[in-house]
């Protein structure tokens, strides 16, 4: 079982082996949905993307990348996307590098970390988002305790159910460490 302390050097998280590998894979799986950054390519394009600004960004189909990167002005289409086309690149950024962290400081199966203030933040962001990620696809509500309490064991969505529980837990003994 998991456990995250404050110490003297930082934030100690200790993770199972089973743990860190469902940590790494999400983690994976998080990346592979958010892409790789734009390539470079000649044109506008290319000089926008050096600035940050999306040549043609749009709100996703994928329900997961739209809850990952909601529209910023829901009743005003031409406000979102104008808003999206200068965020939403550096959003991704973000979302890709605080995933990156959590990645890079899982090097031993069983794991014993210890993590700075900056890499705790960055744990908690990548774990929000997978939270989201997992959340969207399992269509997560109030009540969704209640509906986990009565899948059956066999049902496909099971161990996503309790991949979520574990998330949940871990991010709010991060949380409660930090604050």
């Amino acid at each position: 079982m998991s456990d995250v302390r404050k110490t003297r050097h930082g934030v100690r998280v200790r993770l199972e082996a089973e743990e860190t590998a469902l940590v790494r894979a999400l983690m994976e799986q998080l990346l592979a949905l958010l892409g790789d950054r734009p390539g470079a390519d000649d044109g506008l394009a290319d000089e926008l993307a050096s600035l940050g600004i999306a040549e043609d960004a749009t709100k996703p189909d994928d329900p997961v990348l739209a809850r990952l990167f909601p529209d910023a002005y829901r009743d005003d289409g031409e406000a979102a996307g104008e808003f999206r086309r200068y965020t939403e690149m550096g959003l991704r950024d973000g979302k890709r590098e605080a995933a990156t962290t959590v990645l890079g400081s899982l090097r031993e199966p069983r794991a014993d970390i210890v993590l700075d203030q900056e890499q705790a933040q960055a744990w908690l962001r990548a774990l929000n988002d997978v939270r989201l990620a997992l959340g969207t696809r399992l269509d997560i509500r109030e009540e969704w305790y209640d509906e986990a309490s009565r899948l059956d064991p066999r049902d496909p969505r099971t161990p996503m159910f309790a991949a979520y529980d574990w998330l949940t837990m871990l991010q709010e003994s991060l949380v409660r460490v930090l604050w």
